[in-house]
Order: C-alpha cells, then sequence, then structure tokens
C-alpha cells in the first residue's frame, strides 16, 4: 500500500472514532439529565402523595373551604398526570411545558391554602398538620435541588449537541434538543413558607 493509501486509511479511522467519540457523550449527556428528572419525579411523587394528608388534616378545620381544598385536589391531580408523561420523555419540550404548568397550578392552589390556613390556629397547632408541612416543606427543597441538577444536566446536553463538530452527528442520530424545567411566574418561584409556632 502507497503513503497515500495509508494517509487515506488513517484519515477515514480518525473521523471513526470522532464520530464513537462524539455519539457515545451525547448518549452520556443525554443519560444524565434523564436520570437527573429521575431524582425530579421521586420527589414529585412524594409532594403529590403528602397534599392527600394534608387536604384530611385540614377537612375537619377547613369546612367552609370545600372550594380551597377541591383546588388543590384537583391540581394534585393534574400535576401527577403531566409528572407521569414527563417521567415518560424527560426533556421534551411539550412534557416538559405541561409539567410546568400543572406544578405552576398546584403551587398556585396550595399557596392559596396556606393561606387560608392562617385563619384557623387551632388548625396550626395540630401535630398532625405540622409534620405534614414539615415534610411537604422537606420535599419542596429536594424538587428545587433535583430542578437545579436536571436543568444543568440539559444545559450540558444542549451545549455539547451544538457545539461543531457535534452538530454534524448529533442531527443524523436524533439527538433532539432538551427542554429544562422551569418554572413560568416569578410569583410561582418561591417556595410556599410554612410558619407553625
Amino acid at each position: 500500500m502507497t503513503l497515500s493509501g495509508w494517509i487515506v486509511l488513517g484519515t477515514i479511522a480518525l473521523l471513526v472514532l470522532m464520530v464513537i467519540s462524539t455519539y457515545n457523550r451525547l448518549v452520556s449527556l443525554r443519560n444524565r439529565f434523564k436520570n437527573a428528572y429521575s431524582q425530579i419525579d421521586v420527589q414529585l411523587k412524594r409532594r403529590h402523595d403528602l397534599i392527600p394528608n394534608l387536604v384530611e388534616t385540614a377537612k375537619g378545620y377547613l369546612k367552609h373551604e370545600r372550594e380551597t381544598l377541591d383546588a388543590v385536589i384537583s391540581a394534585r391531580g393534574g400535576a401527577a398526570s403531566a409528572s407521569e408523561r414527563a417521567a415518560k420523555k424527560p426533556g421534551d419540550p411539550e412534557a416538559m411545558k405541561a409539567l410546568s404548568g400543572a406544578e405552576n397550578l398546584l403551587g398556585s392552589a396550595l399557596s392559596r391554602l396556606l393561606v387560608t390556613f392562617e385563619a384557623y390556629p387551632d388548625l396550626k397547632a395540630n401535630q398532625s398538620m405540622q409534620q405534614v408541612m414539615e415534610e411537604l416543606t422537606s420535599t419542596e427543597n429536594r424538587i428545587a435541588f433535583a430542578r437545579q441538577a436536571f436543568n444543568d444536566g440539559v444545559m450540558d446536553y444542549n451545549n455539547a449537541r451544538e457545539q461543531f463538530p457535534n452538530t454534524l452527528i448529533a442531527g443524523p442520530f436524533g439527538f433532539e434538543a432538551a427542554s429544562p424545567f422551569e418554572i413560568d411566574s416569578p410569583a410561582e418561584r418561591q417556595v410556599p413558607k410554612v410558619a407553625f409556632a
């Protein structure tokens, strides 16, 4: 084989190695943000499971606040549904937008419920209510940390797939852009404050 033949063969081998390396890196980054989403999913399920306990504990005290309780239960159902869809396709723009909207509605309903609690000192003093609220607050913090890790993973993945020459490989191999889990409303960016004294 001639020198030019070896050069061509070496160039082809180098290109194949570059494609394999880039492909594997994109797969690794995609799997990392999907794993990060699974941590969000665990915490969202925990949050959704705590809400019926919160509502049940509050029912005896909030007999005249049925509309507020129903809004929380309804929002919880919508958020749980959106969470299931997002878990099937983490990073999918439509699934993440639906999840964000559903979680915003749930956060808003919970905020209204917490404001309602302020008018019921006996409820605030209830030991079961204090435990549920403490668990809910802890879960909200875990969701925030998991969301940050997921969004960081999505950013790393999107950056890698958009860089040259990775972009030449990402498109043909189906590495679609991923969407972060964002909260749309600035008012909803705050974790509900719980103050039982």
